[in-house]
């Protein structure tokens, strides 16, 4: 009986060093994985802060391409712009001389006397004039003088107007 009681006290103390034993593994389990997770935490955090410092500098590299884009756009529009402000100047030219070379004509080839010549003088006369005004000033110095004038004339101006409104929507019936 005491070899039972002894092994009882084995069995006992057995158990118990096993007992002690289990809670010390899973006291270290348990502080293992509090540091796998903090771990994990940490990894998953720098993973989400790269990944959101990526996309802010993917979005920054696509509204720099966009500015660039948009900034040629408008350099181009502008260069568009002064092409063909340019070319309606010298269109504006161009016509002048005409205007001016059609008044000589005119001067050589009508007759110099009576109501006749007398006309074609004031046509010639007329045509120089607009011809030389085209040849020298552009559409700026035009619209200016547009401008100064239904300043000046604003009744004529508005009657003007309303004919030619009165005109191009006739037209554009038919």
């Amino acid at each position: 009986m005491a070899d039972m009681t002894n092994r009882g006290g084995n069995i006992k103390d057995k158990a118990q060093d096993t007992a002690a034993s289990a809670r010390q593994t899973l006291s270290n389990a348990k502080g293992t994985l509090q540091e796998t997770g903090a771990a994990i935490g940490q990894k998953s955090q720098e993973m989400a802060s790269g990944a959101a410092h990526k996309v802010q500098d993917a979005a920054s590299n696509v509204a720099h391409k966009a500015q660039d884009v948009a900034s040629n756009v408008a350099h181009r529009a502008q260069d568009l712009a002064s092409t063909a402000s340019d070319k309606a100047e010298n269109a504006m030219s161009s016509v002048g001389q005409s205007m001016s070379t059609l008044a000589g004509t005119i001067r050589e080839r009508a007759p110099h006397e009576g109501a006749l010549g007398t006309a074609a003088t004031a046509v010639a006369d007329s045509l120089q004039t607009s011809g030389r005004y085209l040849e020298q000033h552009g559409l700026g110095d035009m619209a200016d003088d547009l401008g100064s004038l239904i300043r000046t004339h604003p009744l004529p101006a508005i009657c003007v107007a309303f004919g030619l409104g009165w005109m191009i929507g006739m037209a554009s019936r038919r």
